[in-house]
């Protein structure tokens, strides 16, 4: 009896051991890869964070700016998610990721977001700017003015989607700061950042984020990818009343900052913190002002084979992290439809194919 006793604790002890190391050599893989951050929601206490102050590319996690700008003209009753969207020339002729909709097409605030948080579609998210902002200039000005009143002193915005252009940049304690905002000021809205995947009648969708249906209790946010920026991810996830959201920036792969997002939110799950806030953390890094460029490590012929190589005989992401299990389901979809311009006429009788060559309205100048 003593002996079984002992053999069950010394299994106990060892299982716990390799569980503290595999967090520790995921979290200095995390500090490897690039900045990262790692928040409890409540208290905005900070979990653990590695060069949270070094300038980024935001990639398309800049769509939850886009999504919080359109979030506040919703809740200052100027705009409805059942609002309608026109998908115009200017939106058609943005780069993939897009949903290639003609300029004309109609849909809602409601599909929109969806379209923007699962498929990251550029098109829609100029679209969207346009019908909040009444132009994509006026819009971005929104963007930046939101930053600033939500102390995210490292980032600024030039367009609503992320694609690479010279002055934009955020860093990773400014996008722990947008998640927080976002998950506390519009809880109603949290859905959004947990959706699977959507469908717009035969075709079907799922999201980049692979945390969600494979990390226990995750609920979003956001995925984005450039050469310049690597994989980026803001990631949350809820258990027992407490939300953690981290921010992983320039890993080499989507598995990777899986990997890293889901040790970051075990760690927070577990009870780790730090005695900083996301306001109270004094910026940090000699580099820091430096906007960091990864291109040449990861959209190198080498680079993509060895992402190709992280992946199974079926062409499955092979996850590594301990936290992450297999989804042995279908993703769950939603339904975000739309109207082709070609088969829609107005109130007014007027045939969407006649809006599509309208030019953008432009706010009157001061």
């Amino acid at each position: 009896m003593i002996y079984n006793l002992v053999a069950r604790l010394k299994s106990h002890v060892v299982s716990a051991l390799c569980a503290v190391f595999a967090m520790l050599l995921a979290v200095s893989s995390a500090s490897a890869a690039g900045p990262h951050i790692a928040v409890d929601l409540k208290s905005s206490r900070i979990i653990s964070h590695d060069q949270a102050f070094q300038k980024w590319y935001p990639a398309s996690l800049t769509k939850l700016m886009t999504a919080y700008v359109t979030f506040r003209e919703i809740k200052s009753g100027r705009l409805r998610l059942d609002s309608t969207v026109v998908m115009s020339r200017n939106a058609t002729s943005e780069p993939a990721s897009k949903m290639y909709f003609s300029a004309g097409t109609q849909f809602s605030i409601d599909s929109a977001l969806k379209y923007i948080m699962v498929k990251s579609a550029n098109d829609v998210a100029v679209a969207l700017a346009e019908a909040v902002g009444g132009s994509e200039s006026n819009f971005i000005t929104m963007m930046n003015r939101e930053a600033k009143r939500l102390g995210m002193s490292s980032s600024r915005f030039i367009n609503p989607h992320g694609l690479p252009g010279s002055g934009q940049y955020t860093t990773a304690r400014d996008m722990a700061l947008l998640g927080v905002a976002l998950r506390k000021e519009f809880p109603r809205y949290k859905s959004y950042f947990a959706l699977e995947g959507f469908s717009t009648g035969k075709k079907k969708y799922t999201n980049y984020n692979i945390l969600l249906g494979r990390y226990s209790g995750a609920d979003g946010m956001k995925t984005g990818f450039i050469c310049a920026s690597g994989f980026n991810l803001v990631g949350s996830a809820t258990r027992n009343g407490r939300t953690i959201i981290s921010v992983v920036l320039g890993a080499k792969s989507q598995g990777e900052r899986a990997d890293l997002a889901a040790t970051l939110l075990q760690a927070g799950m577990k009870g780790k913190k730090t005695n900083s806030t996301l306001k109270s953390l004094k910026a940090y890094g000699a580099n820091r002002n430096q906007l960091a460029n990864i291109r040449g490590k990861i959209c190198t012929k080498e680079a993509r084979a060895a992402r190709y190589d992280g992946r199974d005989v079926d062409g499955k992401i092979v996850l590594k992290s301990p936290y992450l299990k297999s989804m042995a389901r279908n993703a769950k979809l939603v339904s975000a439809p739309y109207t082709k311009a070609s088969s829609t006429k107005t109130s007014g009788g007027t045939k969407l194919s006649q809006i599509k060559n309208i030019p953008i309205p432009v706010p009157r100048p001061n």
